[in-house]
């Protein structure tokens, strides 16, 4: 009788700490009427009706000046907004549930050279940390995998999956190299020195030289005996394939980069943080290098920058023609994804149009991930991934989520959060608003 105790107490203990059922394929269609419609490429339709079949978008209007026949289930957005599904960019989810436990921490490898890591095969599609992001309207991300000065791959998923098989959207995108950092700051945590000049930088961009230098002798045409695995997995970005993300910040070593990039004839360079990348942004945009900005909320890096450098930063490279979509990457940067949304509003609020800003969490990461054919936008021929919002849903008090789509699965807004939230207000006698 114990034993049967304790197995129903297990059960019902890993029931009650996993994800929900993934939403199953979209059956019908829906029609999302009189919403206004922020497409995600700069337009927005005020009065819109859209058409959802077999997980795309198989029409797109305006209401006041098109007719067509309503099909389904007809939503009413009367009052709200809809948005092509938010892109979490160089990201950490699934690879970490919680960082004081080792067992579930897979975000790096031992090494300093890795291309040949997968960040896709350690995604957990059950953690608690990925379902809190869809009630925000983050609908897809890019695992990202750290240490070491080649990484490995990362990939592009989607958020209610069985499992990373079932959240792939694009596999193997691109090869993440940590660039050396050129000025580090002396003495100690609790004691810092100035800011110096990185003793081993050039040994270290000369060891990253050397590295490169030996893949591309590798995977020439004539092919040594063996198989060396590091060196065969930077073939697809070599060929321009995939991208080479290049984590990097400071001007020197921004023009560094730049100046490797034309060194080693790197096909899909892509620079990952980038401050003070609008002292090169005529480089960059001659060189066609986007920008994944480093994360909005957060202090000036160095003492005397503007305070708000962080804020106005995507606008400065933005303006001089830098393609710029944002990213999180830092302390709490998992629990902290589902505020994408509101580092776009910030950006807005710092001088960018909101449109414009709503693009570098969309389309912008879409086009950068290769994905822009099917996601990013909201289109007649792509997939129906998007969310419906009562609000402005880059202002918190706007994102009020009611309902979300992922190609056309009508999924669950519901995490361990909103669980906790009406559990406490119904043992205070609240009303519940959601």
């Amino acid at each position: 009788m114990k034993n049967i105790v304790y197995i129903i107490s297990a059960l019902f203990a890993i029931t009650a700490t996993a994800q929900q059922t993934p939403a199953p394929v979209q059956q019908g269609v829906y029609t999302i009427m009189n919403a206004t419609a922020h497409i995600g490429n700069g337009e927005v339709i005020e009065n819109s009706v859209i058409v959802i079949e077999n997980g795309i978008i198989t029409a797109i209007a305006d209401a006041t000046s098109v007719k067509m026949d309503l099909k389904g289930e007809r939503i009413d957005g009367y009052g709200m907004h809809v948005y092509p599904g938010i892109i979490a960019m160089n990201s950490t989810l699934g690879l970490v549930e919680v960082d004081a436990v080792n067992a579930s921490d897979d975000e790096r490898e031992i090494g300093t050279f890795n291309p040949h890591i997968r960040s896709l095969i350690a995604y957990n599609a059950e953690s608690r940390v990925v379902e809190s992001m869809r009630p925000n309207g983050v609908l897809l991300a890019q695992i990202v995998p750290r240490g070491g000065r080649i990484s490995g791959k990362s990939s592009v998923v989607q958020l209610d999956a069985w499992n990373w098989e079932d959240a792939a959207i694009r596999t193997d995108d691109g090869v993440h190299i940590n660039w050396p950092s050129s000025f580090r700051r002396s003495g100690t945590w609790y004691e810092p020195g100035p800011i110096e000049p990185s003793k081993n930088y050039k040994e270290q961009v000369t060891e990253l030289t050397d590295f490169l230098n030996s893949a591309q002798a590798y995977n020439s045409t004539v092919k040594p005996v063996g198989l060396n695995l590091k060196y065969a997995a930077l073939q697809p970005a070599l060929n321009g394939d995939e991208n080479f993300y290049i984590h990097v910040d400071g001007e020197k070593a921004i023009r560094d980069v730049l100046k490797f990039i034309k060194a080693n004839n790197i096909k899909k360079p892509v620079i990952i943080g980038g401050r003070e990348g609008d002292k090169v942004a005529t480089e960059l945009v001659a060189m066609n290098v986007p920008v994944v900005a480093g994360r909005v909320h957060d202090l000036p890096a160095r003492e005397d920058e503007d305070f708000d450098m962080p804020y106005k930063f995507p606008k400065l490279l933005a303006d001089k023609g830098v393609m710029v979509a944002l990213e999180n990457s830092g302390s709490m940067e998992r629990h902290q994804a589902r505020n994408f949304p509101f580092y776009a509003g910030t950006v807005a609020g710092y001088g960018m149009d909101m449109e414009q800003a709503l693009m570098m969490i969309t389309l912008t990461p879409a086009k950068i991930l290769g994905i822009d054919k099917k996601y990013g936008s909201l289109e007649q021929g792509k997939s129906a991934t998007l969310f419906i919002s009562k609000g402005n849903a880059l202002d918190m008090r706007g994102n009020q989520l009611t309902r979300a789509f992922i190609d056309g699965r009508d999924i669950s807004l519901d995490s361990h959060q909103t669980e906790l939230y009406e559990r406490y207000m119904n043992k205070f006698g609240a009303e519940i608003k959601r």
